[in-house]
């Protein structure tokens, strides 16, 4: 079973190998790591682990705790290609189907992210339900997106990136958070629209990925006109 394994640890060498072989005393085999961000002495990475079918997910915690000052943020099952590549292949394939570039966006974020979902909503300008709210349409979902969609969502227009919290008032379709989905939102182009991608168990969005997410649905946009 493959698992992905999201750690926080001091950004010193040695503690990444240290943790490498930790886990491999467990079995574990680590097929990529993914570096998240590094800021003030820590290091976030996310680590594609091979784990015998007989162990349980809980000794990749277990063993990479066992290292000094390391903590796991989150594990959870992982079943995406492990991609190396993965911003600049968007950017070729938009390149060369413009037309298709919002459609091949919301394809590729999940894996980018390694997220469960990706989706553009666009608010209808002067269109407004009777109770003042403005009106909100799907622009394009990505094939394992929730298809319950929003009547409206008060948090459009959107100046920047940021993580949607529902009990923080950013109201989304309680489909979009099953599972204890994380949400994260970028504007696509223009405040009114935007992108939505879905995390289900986690883990949060951290800054840097916001970045990320900023600046990727920026060159589509710009791209795609």
């Amino acid at each position: 079973m493959t698992y992905l394994l999201r750690v926080v640890l001091p950004d010193r060498p040695g503690t990444l190998g240290a943790v490498a072989s930790a886990l491999g005393v467990e079995g574990a085999d680590i097929l990529s790591v993914d570096v998240v961000e590094r800021h003030q002495g820590q290091a976030v990475d996310d680590l594609v682990v091979d784990l015998p079918n007989a162990r349980p997910p809980d000794v990749l915690i277990t063993a990479a705790e066992s290292v000094r000052d390391v903590v796991v943020e989150s594990v959870r099952p992982f079943f995406g290609p492990l991609d190396t590549a993965r911003e600049l292949e968007l950017v070729e394939s938009v390149a060369a189907a413009p037309e298709r570039g919002i459609d091949l966006l919301v394809d590729a974020v999940p894996r980018i992210f390694r997220s469960a979902w990706a989706l553009v909503v666009e608010a209808s300008t002067g269109d407004v339900w009777s109770d003042g709210g403005t009106r909100v349409r799907r622009v394009a979902a990505s094939s394992a997106a929730p298809e319950t969609e929003a009547q409206t969502l008060p948090w459009l227009p959107l100046v920047k990136a940021t993580v949607l919290d529902p009990s923080a008032g950013q109201s989304v379709p309680s489909a979009w958070t099953d599972l204890d989905t994380e949400l994260a939102a970028a504007p696509l182009g223009r405040s009114d629209r935007a992108l939505v991608v879905g995390r289900p168990g986690g883990p949060g969005f951290r800054p840097s990925e916001l970045a990320r997410l900023s600046h990727l649905a920026g060159i589509v946009a710009t791209m795609t006109g």
